[in-house]
């Protein structure tokens, strides 16, 4: 019988008044098949019929007898891998390949369910999320430093050329000014400048930098972490790092570093604070000043002094502090020669 694509170039070719030998040729057919498909009445047939397919006959295979062994072994272990099940079939006389045996397996291995995400709303006032960003330019490494307070989802950004204790207290002191307060409490991932020890996984404590509790004690806030691999307890500033990546740094050319600041700042006025957020369905900075602004704890009268980091630019220019005052003692000096007089009449 005709196929439907054979039947429409018959009756193409008939109607450019092919002969029969020719219409043979270009399909492939005899000359003799060509007379009884127009014998037959074949291209009476309506060319709108769809074709029509029908499902392919099921082959037996050698995996076929060692399936339902599988799907119990895979019940009672749904790890078990193909390889493991391999050697056992094999062991029970399966002499079949390897490949068949793993696309079965893929195809009724028992899926756990998916481990539904809660998100957690933190109150107004009360949650920043702070974390660094690598970032690599023309000119060198830099890194961001991000943070975005879990109410609002008020985004704060500086890139800095090193990530360590320095940046970090330099870049939240200038958050806490742009936010205008400081929260009730900072989480971070794990963060070495922050987070020394984490033994909660084996019963201990969470031990922090003696330093950055000073800072915080300033400030008044208090230091929370996120327990060893579960970043996801973060996403408030983990979202934001691939945002910041995709819709600032991406497709963008920058000079140096001072275009770099002057870029960040137009694009977090501009677009990253009003935009839409996804999540709370409006602007972080309308929300900001609707809910959280007066919420936040005001700012100490004086800023953090830190005795063992040293404050430096953020482009490795090292800033003095002020010299310690000590009394001003009043030291005589006397030659070296007084003081061998006074040795050799000592004897």
């Amino acid at each position: 019988m005709i196929g439907w694509e054979s039947r429409v170039l018959f009756r193409h070719y008939l109607t450019e008044g092919l002969s029969k030998r020719a219409i043979a040729e270009r399909l492939g057919v005899s000359r003799k098949t060509v007379t009884r498909w127009i014998q037959n009445g074949d291209l009476d047939r309506d060319l709108e019929e769809p074709p029509r397919y029908g499902p392919r006959p099921i082959v037996p295979t050698k995996l076929d007898p060692y399936k339902a062994v599988i799907q119990v072994r895979l019940e009672a272990y749904p790890k078990l891998s193909s390889v493991r099940l391999l050697e056992e079939i094999r062991a029970a006389g399966y002499d079949g390949g390897y490949t068949q045996l793993k696309e079965y397996v893929r195809s009724v291995r028992p899926r756990p369910p998916v481990e539904p995400l809660i998100r957690f709303e933190t109150a107004a006032g009360r949650q920043v999320q702070v974390d660094f960003a690598d970032f690599t330019f023309d000119w060198g490494k830099r890194y961001a430093l991000m943070v975005v307070l879990g109410y609002s989802r008020l985004l704060w950004v500086r890139f800095f050329t090193r990530k360590d204790m320095r940046a970090l207290l330099e870049g939240l002191e200038e958050a806490f000014a742009f936010f205008g307060g400081t929260p009730q409490e900072i989480l971070f991932d794990q963060m070495k400048s922050v987070i020394t020890k984490d033994g909660r996984m084996n019963g201990e404590k969470l031990v922090s930098n003696a330093e950055f509790l000073r800072f915080a004690a300033h400030y008044d806030f208090k230091v929370r972490a996120c327990r060893p691999y579960r970043a996801q307890t973060k996403g408030k500033v983990e979202r934001p790092i691939f945002y910041v990546r995709d819709n600032f740094v991406y497709g963008r050319e920058f000079l140096n570093d001072g275009d770099l600041d002057a870029q960040l700042h137009r694009w977090l006025e501009r677009t990253a604070n009003v935009r839409i957020h996804q999540t709370i369905k409006e602007q972080p900075v309308l929300r900001f000043e609707r809910d959280e602004r007066a919420l936040l704890q005001p700012l100490p009268p004086r800023p953090y002094h830190s005795l063992v980091v040293d404050r430096t630019s953020r482009r490795g220019e090292v800033v003095k502090l002020p010299a310690a005052k000590f009394p001003v003692l009043d030291v005589e000096r006397r030659p070296l020669s007084h003081y061998a007089e006074l040795v050799g009449g000592a004897r």
